[in-house]
């Protein structure tokens, strides 16, 4: 079987044995996944390899672009003002940020950003990749547009904007990008090896990501003024961007943070340990109730699967995720499969970082093989 490097505790060997076994048959190419119960780390193991032609091997501190998990920490920065009294989410955007009430735009409220569901999921087109990287402009943008449909109606995935919505109410509040919000008050403090882009000085350790099959959809073939259409075709999503150098000096808060399943883990454990994570408090507990309020349970108008979220994160939903624990948890993943689960009820962190993407949007083969194992090992 596949040499798997790290350590984990005796009652978890199976997720050992998981990883192991998806890099033995080639599902997997690289990896790292870290469990942590009650504040112990009771899995932190990574195996395979950083490139296609295996010639490097993943090591304990490889980083790899962490997708739309990186929304994860976004919305962890967001309620973190909601806890300093700083962010009210169910004030108009506008509040903050006046200029977003155009275009029929000044009743949508913070939450609604958080939770997918403000119309606004995308830019209009004509809007490129390389846009996204102008932040002034891909904000001006975005205030000036009309939401793409009624918002607080239905959840349509912010797939690609929402670090600019949410990262925009940080700068105007905080006076800080969301990248250096990051490394001052969440990884810094924390000494968690994650950043939002990457300087230039740690690209030698990125695991390159290796694009998934195609998305599942004919675009072409669809309504052209679909939130789905609109929404992946503004801009068009390209795995392969994530390996250049614009992406990676780039603040997106909704898709190029780098880090690996210790790092996320390190910070995410805050929702999960009622707060706080090594020490450091970051949300109390009446922050991350807002978390479980429900704010949409349906079919997503852009990824056209059920889902349900709270004010910042995906909620257990049995037909698209039914291998998450009910109750008292939440998550979210990245495109190709990456994966964090916060189980507040059993005060447990599950965390998965990769460079191989599968097919799909929502989790993977992989994520749910290696969940079901940990949550097997726990019920043993």
């Amino acid at each position: 079987m596949s040499q798997v490097q790290g350590t984990c505790d005796p009652t978890f060997e199976a997720v050992r044995g998981a990883l192991a076994e998806q890099l033995e048959s080639g599902n997997e190419l690289g990896a790292s996944i870290v469990v942590d119960v009650d504040g112990r780390t009771v899995v932190d193991i990574w195996g395979g390899w950083c490139d296609v032609e295996r010639t490097t091997p993943w090591a304990e501190d490889t980083i790899v672009n962490v997708w739309s998990t990186t929304k994860t920490i976004l919305n962890l920065a967001a309620l973190m003002l909601v806890d300093r009294g700083l962010l009210d989410p169910f004030s108009p955007v506008a509040k903050y940020w006046p200029e977003f009430a155009a275009n029929g735009k000044e009743n949508i409220e913070v939450r609604h950003l958080m939770s997918h569901t403000s119309g606004v999921s995308g830019w209009d087109a004509p809007f490129a990749v390389e846009d996204m990287y102008d932040w002034d402009a891909s904000t001006r943008r975005l205030a000036a547009q009309a939401p793409w449909w009624e918002p607080g109606t239905a959840s349509g995935y912010h797939a690609q904007n929402q670090g600019h919505l949410i990262g925009e109410l940080i700068r105007r509040i905080t006076g800080k990008h969301f990248k250096r919000f990051v490394a001052e008050e969440i990884a810094g403090p924390l000494g968690a090896d994650f950043q939002v882009g990457a300087v230039e000085a740690d690209w030698g350790r990125i695991a390159p990501v290796v694009p998934p099959p195609p998305l599942p959809w004919d675009l072409a073939a669809l309504d052209p003024e679909s939130p789905l259409v609109k929404t992946l075709t503004g801009p068009v999503a390209d795995a392969n961007n994530a390996n250049t150098p614009g992406w990676r000096h780039a603040d997106m808060g909704a898709l190029n943070g780098h880090g690996n399943a210790r790092s996320v883990a390190r910070i995410m454990k805050a929702v999960s340990l009622d707060g706080e994570s090594e020490g450091i408090k970051f949300l109390s507990p009446d922050t991350i109730s807002l978390i479980f309020q429900e704010q949409s349970h349906g079919v997503d108008v852009v990824l056209g699967v059920p889902l349900r979220f709270g004010i910042g994160f995906g909620l257990p939903e049995t037909d698209t995720v039914p291998y998450i624990p009910q109750g008292r948890a939440c998550y979210w993943g990245g495109w190709g499969g990456s994966f964090i689960l916060m189980d507040t009820d059993s005060r447990t962190t599950m965390s998965y970082m990769m460079n191989k993407m599968a097919p799909g949007i929502i989790g993977s083969d992989r994520s749910e093989a290696y969940i079901t194992a940990i949550r097997a090992c726990q019920a043993s």
